[in-house]
């Protein structure tokens, strides 16, 4: 079990918590996971270590509730515990001085982009960071992502600030001026990340995305966060997060990523229903 250290409420529907976690936070390196229930009923639920601190003893995740699991977990307080956390799982990152870096961010994605772009930064890279969100209110850790950064743009879809568009039209924005890298992270919703890494790889930039399927136990057993790489199948869990995104599927994980969403939202639903029964 693991204790909620700290509950924040970032933006509408994403919350941060610090938990007890000494022993990942110890072992975690940037790109790494963890897999979490909330309670003895709830699913298990992937997320981003988004910092940790090894003396202290504790982690954190960002999350935004979107389904029955999520909304559970939103329902704990500072003082709860969970009933199961394990990790960290998954590949870490690949960190060294590459050069001129840029590091590509959308919605919730950028709480899994800030620790590569804080571990790049400390390996002595140049780091462009470009994050988006719907909207202002929706934005997320601007200050924590600015001071990991070289350089630092934001865009919003809505343009209420920022730049009026998206990370993609920022991208290109950057190419126009003659700005040259030598590898892109590229971290988002899926559709975004199939758009923005188009571009980076038509620029002959190396670029790997960190990979969101559906998963569940987490040590490649079950197969259903299996994705095509260079004609390849891969477990996202085992293999990844993160792949080179020349070689990814999009558009199967896409299908796959859409195959059980009327049913994420009906339990969801009657997960959020129940939770307000009960007050």
């Amino acid at each position: 079990m693991s204790t909620i250290l700290e509950k924040e409420l970032l933006s509408p529907q994403v919350f941060r918590f610090r938990l007890d976690a000494p022993r990942i936070a110890k072992k975690r390196k940037a790109g790494q996971f963890i897999i979490l229930r909330a309670n003895e009923e709830g699913e298990r639920i992937p997320l981003t270590i988004a910092n940790a601190n090894a003396g202290e003893g504790w982690i954190e995740i960002i999350f935004q509730v979107v389904g029955a699991g999520t909304t559970i977990l939103a329902s704990l307080n500072e003082g709860d515990t969970l009933s199961d956390l394990v990790g960290p799982l998954g590949k870490p990152t690949h960190i060294e001085n590459f050069g001129r870096c840029v590091c590509i961010g959308g919605g919730v994605g950028i709480a899994p982009l800030y620790p590569i772009v804080s571990a790049l930064k400390e390996a002595g890279n140049d780091v462009t960071t470009i994050i988006g969100a719907r909207n202002k209110e929706m934005l997320i850790l601007e200050e924590e992502m600015k001071a990991g950064s070289t350089e630092f743009h934001v865009a919003t879809d809505d343009g209420s600030y920022g730049f009026h568009g998206f990370v993609s039209d920022v991208f290109n924005n950057l190419i126009d001026e003659g700005k040259q890298f030598e590898i892109a992270f590229v971290i988002g919703p899926a559709i975004m990340m199939k758009v923005t890494a188009s571009l980076t790889v038509k620029q002959g930039i190396k670029t790997f995305a960190s990979l969101n399927p559906i998963m569940i136990d987490g040590t490649g057993m079950c197969g259903g966060c299996r994705v095509t790489v260079h004609g390849e199948t891969k477990f996202a869990c085992v293999d990844g997060p993160e792949f080179d995104a020349s070689g990814i599927d999009w558009d199967e994980m896409l299908k796959r990523l859409n195959s059980y969403r009327s049913f994420e939202d009906k339990a969801g639903e009657e997960t959020e229903c129940r939770l307000e029964g009960a007050k």
